[in-house]
């Protein structure tokens, strides 16, 4: 029994390190891998590569061949039972003559949850669930978040000085950090499918928001809060067109310059303001309803604060320069108000703290609390992207 334990939980990890290899590309799906294992060694294994392809459960059955008969499929996420882009993958389970199946996790998707082990069970094929469950859905944080919320996961990134510092009394960062943690950020955009910044960022530094990593990589979606359509015609995010660009506006935004902003090839999007500002959360629910599982936020002061206010943001990517600027005037990563208590401070949970050269880059996940709508961001207003200097962003 131990030994058999030892073993699943080996094939296991091969699964969850196959799932890895879409990372970035298999949005609005989740990231599997899977293993087929006959006699205690992989005789086929896949992984899912992009929505809309064969699932990975389908790639590791063709590598398996013949050999899959009688054998052990293990899969990250429970198998699918619906039919979707692709077939069943229970059927294709079934057809080979699996004869057991090792699932990590229940699939969150109220399309499957647990209909596809149950389809299984039913076709006489040992199921086993639950192994290393905790690896594979930190793995699908993203899909999780989105599927079970409508929400994309949201992930603050900032970088800031040793005093707290996004940019210097005159406006200027550039760099605040070395290279090495620039290039972080970019495989950050390459995995997310939209990045996130307000008209401040824009009208302070122009801004290209694209992936530059050696390899290439993915671009994702530019949104732009814009309540007024302040954003000059000839700024970077319009006029390149190496990705789609949205530019989110308030319900008094100029008739004239989003006919403009259309002629150029953008995309206007109105949601209602609230207390001053954009509402943030109907425009996550837009998202979230247009596919847009994950979103990286590199905006100032007042974005980064109007997103904590209304809970919106899971993770955070915390970069921290060893240097000074000093001033009373040079803004900070989190603007408005602020709190009263420290018991009502915004606090972050499974911590990590790694070394980036000169850097260091904190990382952790926004702890949940009953009742903690407490920041008031922006004067208590609610207002979600004044200009702001700082927080440049290429």
């Amino acid at each position: 029994m131990i030994h058999q334990q030892l073993l699943d939980q080996q094939f296991m990890q091969m699964a969850l390190d196959l799932a890895k290899q879409g990372l970035g590309r298999t949005s609005p799906n989740p990231m599997v891998g899977a293993v087929v294992a006959q006699d205690g060694k992989a005789v086929g294994q896949g992984w899912h590569q992009r929505a809309g392809t064969p699932h990975a459960e389908v790639h590791a059955l063709q590598a398996a061949g013949d050999q899959a008969n009688g054998a052990t499929l293990y899969v990250t996420l429970e198998p699918c039972c619906h039919h979707g882009k692709t077939p069943p993958c229970t059927d294709a389970v079934i057809k080979a003559g699996i004869r057991r199946v090792v699932v990590a996790m229940t699939d969150p998707n109220p399309c499957v949850g647990g209909g596809g082990i149950a389809r299984l069970k039913a076709a006489g094929v040992e199921v086993v669930s639950g192994i290393l469950a905790q690896e594979a859905a930190r793995l699908n944080e993203v899909f999780i978040k989105w599927i079970s919320t409508g929400l994309p996961f949201a992930i603050l990134k900032t970088a800031m000085t040793l005093d707290g510092k996004i940019a210097t009394v005159s406006g200027r960062s550039k760099w605040i950090t070395g290279d090495a943690a620039r290039q972080r950020v970019h495989m950050l955009r390459d995995r997310c499918d939209a990045i996130l910044a307000g008209i401040g960022t824009v009208l302070a530094d122009d801004p290209s928001l694209t992936t530059r990593l050696p390899q290439g990589g993915k671009n994702p979606i530019r949104i732009i809060l814009d309540s007024q359509a302040r954003i000059p015609l000839d700024a970077n995010v319009i006029t390149d067109v190496l990705a789609p660009t949205i530019i989110v506006v308030g319900p008094h935004a100029p008739a004239e310059k989003l006919t403009a902003l259309r002629s150029k090839g953008v995309e206007i999007l109105a949601v209602r303001c609230r207390d001053g500002g954009l509402d943030l959360r109907e425009l996550f629910q837009t998202l979230g309803s247009r596919n847009i599982t994950s979103v990286l936020v590199e905006g100032g002061a007042a974005v980064n604060a109007g997103l904590i206010r209304e809970n919106l943001i899971d993770k955070v990517y915390w970069f921290i320069a060893p240097k000074f600027f000093g001033g009373i005037s040079a803004p900070g990563p989190v603007g408005g108000e602020g709190i009263a208590a420290v018991d009502q401070a915004v606090a972050l949970e499974d911590i990590a703290v790694e070394a980036i050269d000169q850097d260091l880059m904190i990382t952790g996940y926004v702890e949940r609390r009953e009742g903690r709508h407490v920041y008031r961001a922006c004067g208590g207003t609610g207002q979600s992207e004044i200009p702001e200097p700082g927080g440049k962003i290429i």
